[in-house]
């Protein structure tokens, strides 16, 4: 499924890097030395927000190649691998995109669309997929993957990210600048101190998780759009039922963490919050109510 984006851990194992870059270079401690410069703090914000959102969006097919174990189809060798080329080939036209690369990967039933823009994806199905799936419902489950890079969901979800990324960076600096400057109130030493930078670690953590709730949100509503197109793609919401009905019954194995975003299905329950898909029962309600 195509839910941006290596949504949390490629993009927090990226933000972490130039977090880490920026306190060895002395950045850190060069924004805050004579205090908060908000304009040049939030330019540079900025470019370490949406460059790792970028950097992640850039890295997703082959981060999603490796994580899977996907192996990309050039010439079809079996009735199965036509099939999903065509298939794909004829969504793809209908949707107005350019031909994805298409692959199977080992595993329990699960398939994932990814990819740097409409003109340059990956759609991919898992073996347990196919063998626990009627055609149709396979079709409506590839058109979904289809909708996602149809919708562009990848490029809007790292604008997002990258938003995010920008006022956690951007907020954990004041923020900690002001603890500091309060714990050091009477002190004539310029410069931050070490309360500046164990608040920075911390806020960044605190203010990530925030954003992450927020993008979680983001992606569960994008989940009911790429739903809806494969609605469209396949001539009504028939087949995307009946898919999404035997997902439910399957209990699919989730994609590994740095994916857990894309996959068709996705955990909820107790980290509703952080879900990035909403509940089978959700959608189907949400396909039966276009009836």
């Amino acid at each position: 499924m195509k839910r941006i984006f290596l949504l949390i851990v490629t993009n927090m194992a990226v933000m972490v890097v130039l977090s880490i870059a920026a306190s060895v270079l002395g950045v850190n401690r060069y924004l805050a030395a004579n205090g908060i410069n908000y304009g040049q703090l939030l330019g540079f914000a900025a470019i370490m927000g949406f460059g790792g959102a970028f950097i992640s969006l850039l890295m997703s097919k082959t981060m999603a190649k490796f994580s899977t174990g996907a192996q990309v189809i050039t010439t079809p060798g079996n009735s199965t691998e036509y099939w999903l080329m065509e298939t794909v080939g004829r969504q793809a036209k209908a949707a107005g995109i350019g031909m994805p690369e298409v692959a199977i990967y080992e595993g329990e039933p699960n398939a994932f669309a990814t990819g740097a823009s409409k003109n340059n994806s990956l759609v991919a199905v898992s073996t347990g997929l196919l063998q626990s799936m009627s055609k149709d419902e396979a079709e409506a489950v590839l058109a979904h993957e289809v909708s996602h890079v149809a919708n562009g969901d990848m490029v809007t979800m790292t604008l997002i990210q990258g938003v995010m990324n920008t006022f956690v960076f951007f907020l954990s600096r004041v923020v900690g600048f002001m603890i500091d400057s309060f714990l050091r109130r009477g002190d004539d030493r310029s410069g931050p101190g070490i309360g500046y930078s164990i608040s920075v670690v911390v806020l960044d953590i605190l203010f990530g998780v925030l954003a992450g709730i927020i993008v979680a949100w983001f992606s569960r509503q994008r989940e009911f759009r790429a739903d809806a197109g494969s609605a469209k793609l396949e001539g009504g919401p028939r087949k995307m039922i009946s898919a999404l009905q035997r997902l439910g019954g399957l209990h699919p194995e989730p994609l590994p963490s740095n994916m857990a975003s894309l996959g068709i299905a996705g955990k909820g329950g107790v980290m509703s919050l952080f879900a990035t898909h909403p509940s089978i029962e959700e959608r189907i309600a949400a396909l039966q109510s276009q009836r």
